[in-house]
């Protein structure tokens, strides 16, 4: 049990520096950069992302800490839990070419990649264990959403 804590605190604790990282690289952007874009109607105020991200980065963290529990050595674990590697990867790359390097083109074919990423890890999180899997809808449902607002700006800009 007490294993367990530590694997599901561990993911937790790893997709919070991603994000955290994420966060740093994008932050001078954030301030000067993406205020100046035009952005759609739909638009959410800059200050819920954050709090957004949290939430899902800790339910990300839940659901790879709920699959490492049942072992590593599993074959299935590890593929899940690599696929789940790639989409936290595709998405710390996201904020780096939207707003790093300031080019949401980029940004969106990165995205589209990480929706893909975050499908199959959701599929391989359902072989290993449901309630990883469901934890990660949220998640697929902002990046979807996230997805159309990086659009819409791009041919707004």
């Amino acid at each position: 049990m007490k294993d367990n804590i530590v694997k599901i605190f561990t993911a937790i604790s790893v997709c919070l520096i991603i994000g955290f990282m994420s966060g740093f690289a994008t932050q001078s952007s954030i301030n000067d950069w993406y205020v100046s874009l035009n952005k759609p109607s739909f638009n959410p105020p800059n200050e819920i992302f954050g709090p957004v991200w949290v939430v899902l980065y800790v339910m990300m963290g839940i659901a790879a800490g709920l699959v490492w529990q049942r072992g590593f050595y599993h074959k299935w674990v590890k593929t899940a839990l690599y696929h789940f590697g790639f989409q936290l990867l595709l998405n710390g790359m996201w904020s780096i070419t939207f707003f790093g390097l300031r080019k949401p083109f980029i940004g969106l074919l990165v995205i589209i990649a990480l929706i893909v990423m975050i499908i199959l890890t959701i599929r391989w999180f359902k072989v290993v264990d449901k309630r990883a899997a469901y934890l990660m809808y949220p998640y697929l449902a902002w990046v979807l959403f996230a997805t159309i607002l990086n659009f819409s700006i791009w041919q707004l800009n």
